[in-house]
């Protein structure tokens, strides 16, 4: 029988301080909102470092519609503060990072490993834990809402780190790298010795061409707009960079693949133009993978007689079908012998205060990953 002490503190909700999108396209703004406290298998958690990543902007934009008011964010890591009911592979005081993907680990997609496609409903899904001083209930996007103090989250979603993980390298393993390296390494399983070509360089795609780096690929070809992205390709394992809008692209990555075009292509931007531009990257049977995601209700336009004729692939691949328990731990382990490169990610740290700023240098262009610290 649950002790009077621990229903106190199951009731008791909290006030924190959170960026909140009220109308698509208009900045966030600073609001104090009631949190929930922990349930059965939840976890409440101090946040101290939160990335700013595209798909935080393109929902504020209202790219994917959704419900307002909502509290974006889903890069995150920080300090267990309280666990609810059942709760044991996390303790207060835990350094952890936090992800977006929640997993019953009894579905059939978690019993056969594909956490990250989980079909499962959680309390959290059904009531939300986040709500203003008046009672209005705040959209808890993405499963996480970690534009702010702290988040509720459900257990299977927090991943622990040791003390030598900074917090904002952490927050970056919560989405950018698990994606963009699991894209090769997890749905793609990239071979030693294969071509890789990885349109979009940015947060997500420099994983992607260090996946393809580690997976041992030859030639790893990024491919963007940027010139100062292409420049930083190369301290990832880039072997070469190139223009996404140079009219010869095809043939000069042919060119650099025996004549015969890519093994695998990586599209890490949601613009259905990359995606449509990938397939003429790749060789007979070889195969692109959609990473990013273009709006809602976005179309592509492909020749199946081509796609048939040549054995091409087109596959998508949610947070680089991680594993969690077994995929941060060996991202950890590569980090700490300087295989996966971190540091190097973060262009910029700012105060909650200041997220407006932080997501405006990431739409212009003007940075790898902006990090908010708490």
């Amino acid at each position: 029988m649950r002790s009077l002490s621990t229903m106190r503190t199951m009731n008791t909700r909290e006030t924190i301080q959170a960026a909140v999108c009220r109308a698509f396209g208009e900045p966030l703004a600073l609001e104090t909102l009631l949190l929930d406290a922990p349930q059965r298998d939840e976890v409440e958690v101090d946040v101290r470092a939160v990335a700013i990543c595209h798909s935080d902007i393109h929902f504020a934009q209202g790219a994917w519609g959704g419900r307002l008011p909502a509290l974006y964010g889903h890069e995150a890591a920080g300090v267990v503060r309280r666990v609810g009911e059942g709760v044991e592979s996390v303790a207060p005081g835990d350094r952890v990072v936090v992800t977006l993907m929640r997993s019953c680990g009894a579905c059939f997609f978690c019993a056969r490993g594909d956490r990250a496609y989980c079909d499962a409903t959680f309390r959290l899904n059904r009531e939300g834990p986040l709500h203003t001083l008046a009672g209005e209930r705040v959209v808890q996007a993405m499963n996480t809402g970690a534009f702010a103090e702290r988040v509720l989250v459900h257990v299977s979603q927090l991943a622990p780190i040791p003390a030598s993980v900074p917090f904002a390298v952490g927050a970056l393993l919560g989405c950018g790298v698990i994606t963009g390296y699991g894209a090769v390494v997890n749905t793609a399983r990239v071979e030693p010795g294969a071509s890789v070509v990885v349109i979009g360089v940015g947060g997500v795609g420099l994983n992607a061409v260090q996946g393809a780096r580690i997976a041992g690929a030859n030639p790893v070809i990024a491919v963007d707009l940027s010139d100062s992205k292409l420049a930083a390709s190369h301290a990832f394992g880039a072997t070469h960079a190139l223009r996404a809008d140079a009219p010869d692209l095809p043939e000069q990555v042919r060119a650099l693949t025996s004549g015969r075009g890519a093994d695998y292509a990586f599209v890490t931007v949601g613009a259905t133009s990359a995606i449509e531009q990938s397939m003429s990257l790749i060789r007979r049977a070889g195969t692109s993978v959609m990473v990013g995601i273009p709006a809602s209700g976005a179309t592509i336009t492909l020749d199946p007689v081509t796609i048939s004729s040549e054995g091409q692939r087109l596959i998508g691949t949610k947070m680089g079908a991680t594993r969690l328990p077994f995929d941060i731990p060996a991202l950890v382990g590569l980090y700490g012998t300087g295989a996966l490169r971190l540091d190097e990610l973060v262009t910029g740290r700012f105060a909650l205060a200041d997220i407006n700023e932080a997501i405006g240098q990431v739409v212009r262009g003007e940075t790898l990953r902006n990090v908010v610290e708490l």
